[in-house]
């Protein structure tokens, strides 16, 4: 049900219907991720496997959706160079989000630096 109108937990009818009309299937990921390409307009397309977090992408597959390649990963047997890290999902608005000391959500108070600011008070 949720995918009738849910487009963040992944494809809605409306991709689902798109791809199978349009897109030719080209591979899938270490995720499960599965990319397509329109057939005629070549736009490229991804549908994840989970929740839809475009930082799932892998370095070999984020070239060939931004068309920085031509060809898919699984086509020239891409392997990632040894500065490219590994995948590490994002954390933003959760619980183990990084909040850096003074943020509100963090405990304890901000380390006080010099330059900091001090407020004007009339004499």
């Amino acid at each position: 049900m949720s995918e009738i109108f849910v487009w963040w937990q992944g494809q809605t009818w409306g991709t689902r219907l798109w791809i199978w009309r349009h897109g030719e299937y080209v591979g899938s990921d270490e995720f499960g991720n599965k990319y397509y390409q329109d057939k005629k307009a070549k736009r490229r397309y991804v549908t994840y496997a989970g929740y839809a977090d475009a930082s799932q992408i892998p370095p070999g597959w984020y070239g060939w959706m931004h068309h920085r390649v031509d060809t898919p990963p699984t086509d020239v047997n891409y392997q990632p160079h040894e500065w490219e890290k590994p995948h590490e999902p994002n954390l933003t608005g959760t619980a183990q989000a990084y909040r850096p000391d003074g943020s509100l959500l963090n405990r304890g108070e901000r380390p006080r630096v010099t330059g900091d600011y001090e407020a004007w008070s009339p004499e």
